[in-house]
């Protein structure tokens, strides 16, 4: 059964993942700009990025909000999307005292 993915490509074909990710199942809300966005499920997180599952469909390129309940909003690129899930690279790396709060 094939997956129908849509990837952002690097050119030089290395890892595009800086930091590893932990596990985590945190309620959340994705939203790109002029939209009231949607409920997700972040599934892993890193001071980088993150994945979610989430319902909407978002492109490849697109500049979204993950916001998690109690905590500031972060701003981020959609990186790849794959059957409702999407991976994202934060504009900003998280700091490490944001990760301790959520966990990862």
């Amino acid at each position: 059964m094939p997956i129908d993915a849509r990837i952002a490509k690097d050119p030089s074909g290395a890892e595009r993942r800086g930091q590893p990710r932990s596990a985590v199942e945190l309620d959340a809300h994705v939203r790109e700009m002029g939209t009231t966005g949607t409920e997700a499920r972040v599934l892993n997180i890193s001071s980088d990025g993150f994945m979610a599952e989430t319902s909407t469909e978002h492109e490849v390129g697109a500049r979204v909000w993950l916001i998690l309940p109690g905590r500031e909003r972060a701003s981020a690129i959609v990186r790849w999307t794959a059957a409702g899930k999407l991976g994202a690279q934060f504009a900003e790396p998280l700091s490490e005292e944001s990760l301790a709060q959520i966990g990862g």
